[in-house]
């Protein structure tokens, strides 16, 4: 074997990291703003956005596959009935999860909801070392650590016991962690995850409509136009997590993603103005020194795994 031909798995699997990490920072660039659109929506209500997010997540999703001629591998998903059961779990844990960062933003609260996904790569992070074997550098775990201590300090900044945080990590970690272990495509599973949800967001959208005339299915022209909107935000970051998840460990998906809640804690204080204090403000500074120390690892590991 030359030297040459021993370089290209390497060069192939970098490209792929690369590739990777590029869907992961766009999905949580999204992500960080999003609460600026569910802030417009207030008035819809939670658990109306949500159903509206499945329905034109499954219209736009089912557009990308139309066009791209992929509703076999759709199909080929809902005969595997292990495919199946995977996003069947995960597609609950989706809705749980967009249910209570809706809410969140809605009450007032993006701060814990943004403390919830500094908490999801600790989660990552016990998932992949727990269930896939992945196992962490010396200043790897410096880094966990020190986000381990952020984490503590923003809990007492708190003060009470953070539902929602606690909420959102520990459905997110997991529907990643399913979202890994399913052999399906980033838009497939998507498209299969709204499908089964479909049916409970019509049915609500229904009841609404005969109840009150629900403004998720009828409302002023500029509420339903950001209902519909919820749609393309809501998958164009969830397909490029998809892709991400399965070209990085989960490890590196858990560091990556404290970018997510940057952004959305700069938007609770300078946005939103929810009071932020000492403590919280502390949290939030190791927080980034744990992401410098994470990512210099991973890259001094990466030049020297290349020579």
């Amino acid at each position: 074997m030359t030297v040459a031909q021993s370089a290209i798995p390497v060069n192939a699997a970098d490209r792929r990291a690369r590739a990777g990490f590029g869907a992961g920072l766009g999905a949580y660039l999204l992500w960080g703003f999003l609460p600026l659109l569910f802030h417009f929506l207030q008035a819809a209500g939670s658990v109306t956005v949500v159903a509206n997010r499945t329905i034109w997540s499954l219209f736009f999703v089912g557009a990308i596959l139309v066009i791209g001629r992929r509703l076999p591998e759709v199909a080929a998903a809902l005969k595997d009935r292990r495919t199946l059961r995977s996003m069947l779990i995960s597609s609950v844990l989706l809705a749980v999860n967009w249910l209570i960062y809706v809410w969140a933003v809605e009450t007032g609260q993006v701060l814990e909801g943004s403390f919830g996904y500094f908490i999801n790569p600790l989660v990552n992070v016990a998932i992949g070392m727990v269930f896939l074997g992945e196992r962490q550098s010396r200043w790897q775990v410096v880094a966990i650590a020190v986000a381990v201590v952020a984490i503590a300090i923003q809990w007492i900044g708190i003060g009470r016991v953070p539902f929602i945080a606690l909420s959102l990590a520990v459905s997110f970690g997991f529907y990643g962690f399913f979202r890994k272990t399913a052999k399906v495509g980033s838009a497939s599973g998507l498209f299969v995850e709204t499908l089964l949800l479909v049916p409970l967001a019509v049915g609500y959208l229904i009841y609404t409509f005969v109840r009150d005339g629900g403004i998720g299915l009828h409302g002023d022209p500029y509420t339903m136009s950001l209902l519909v909107l919820t749609g393309p935000a809501t998958a164009v970051p969830l397909l490029l997590f998809a892709f991400a998840v399965q070209r990085l460990r989960l490890t590196t998906i858990g560091m990556l993603q404290y970018l997510g809640p940057s952004i959305q804690f700069l938007l609770a204080v300078f946005f939103f103005s929810e009071p932020l204090n000492a403590l919280r403000l502390l949290s939030f500074g190791l927080i980034w020194v744990s992401l410098v120390v994470y990512s210099a690892d991973s890259y001094y590991r990466r030049g020297k795994a290349m020579g």
